[in-house]
């Protein structure tokens, strides 16, 4: 796990409850927009995610490789999700991101407080940045 995702699991480790919650819907707000140059149409579409998520992974320098999600103001799970992916693995190497665990986002402890379907939501997200990387 890089050390900036893994610094992401320890503060929602040291958080309880829903103080987890509170720290998921800053994370949304903290979505950083999208360049000028990239426009939502042409980004790849999660339909995993129960509200829409969109997707754009240039790995054209492997070694820093950029992610970028597009996810309506209204869906702040789902824009945390992308929040939390982007904070923690944009601008990584791609030997980096695909050693990430698949279920790393069990660590946040958010199984008791998100749904099943939400949290395959973020599950897809990872699994298809690690596709267009192999």
């Amino acid at each position: 796990m890089t050390g900036a995702l893994a610094e992401v699991v320890s503060d929602f480790a040291e958080m309880q409850g829903q103080d987890k919650l509170a720290l998921l819907l800053e994370f949304a707000g903290e979505l950083p927009p999208l360049p000028a140059d990239l426009e939502e149409a042409a980004m790849e579409p999660v339909p995993e995610c129960q509200s829409p998520l969109f997707l754009h992974v240039d790995a054209c320098d492997r070694e820093h490789v950029r992610l970028y999600f597009s996810a309506p103001p209204e869906a702040p799970t789902t824009r945390g999700f992308a929040a939390i992916l982007a904070a923690g693995l944009d601008d990584h190497s791609a030997e980096e991101i695909l050693a990430v665990p698949d279920d790393f986002y069990s660590e946040l402890g958010l199984a008791a407080l998100i749904s099943p379907l939400r949290l395959r939501g973020m599950a897809a997200m990872l699994a298809r940045i690690k596709r267009h990387l192999r």
